[in-house]
């Protein structure tokens, strides 16, 4: 996992041989069985996650059902926003599948920033990735039809139809479970003619 993590860091900053140690040294990765729970509607948090190995999801619950918001693949960064407002969330965080995290904290980020200034810099590319991709994954959400998001889906991150349990997708498309098999069986029926 270490090597992972340093091969996807030197994508975008070069490292030192101290710099390479710092990170080992520092007690994050964290492995966690499918369907953990890692945060609470109203609990408060300092935790921000990297995704290493699995899948994590965001979700609320309204009126006793969930809606999925978000899910979080190899390689992604997921801050929620309860640790940058200080107050408690608003949502829920699971593992759909086992995962292994990085767990970062603010004082821990502060405490490499000051030691490494390199890693602040990887924190904003990074941040300014994540912001992009989400701003447009919300633009096409709200102006494309139930089949088109799942077309998207297809194209985009098509991973996530074999490894997310059907009503996780659904909600995560905006429609009911039921919805999604008709829907996909239309783009079946599609794709024969």
């Amino acid at each position: 996992m270490r090597d992972l993590l340093l091969e996807f860091i030197s994508k975008y900053i070069s490292l030192t041989e101290d710099e390479k140690q710092a990170i080992v040294s520092l007690a994050i990765f964290h492995s966690v069985k499918k369907g953990t729970i890692l945060l609470k509607e109203g609990q408060k948090s300092n935790d921000g996650y990297f995704v290493l190995k699995g899948c994590i999801r965001t979700y609320y619950i309204i009126d006793g059902e969930e809606k999925t918001t978000a899910f979080y693949t190899e390689m992604e960064a997921f801050t929620p926003p309860c640790v940058i407002n200080k107050a408690p969330s608003e949502y829920c965080i699971s593992c759909v599948e086992d995962t292994i995290l990085i767990v970062s904290n603010p004082d821990m980020e502060t405490e490499m920033f000051s030691k490494f200034p390199k890693f602040e810099t990887l924190c904003r590319i990074l941040a300014e990735e994540v912001l992009a991709k989400q701003q447009i994954n919300f633009d096409e959400f709200k102006t494309s039809s139930p089949e088109q998001r799942y077309s998207n889906l297809i194209q985009k991150r098509p991973d996530l139809i074999q490894r997310v349990p059907q009503h996780q997708l659904a909600s995560y498309l905006g429609i009911k479970p039921q919805s999604l098999s008709r829907l996909r069986a239309r783009i079946l029926e599609k794709n024969k003619s």
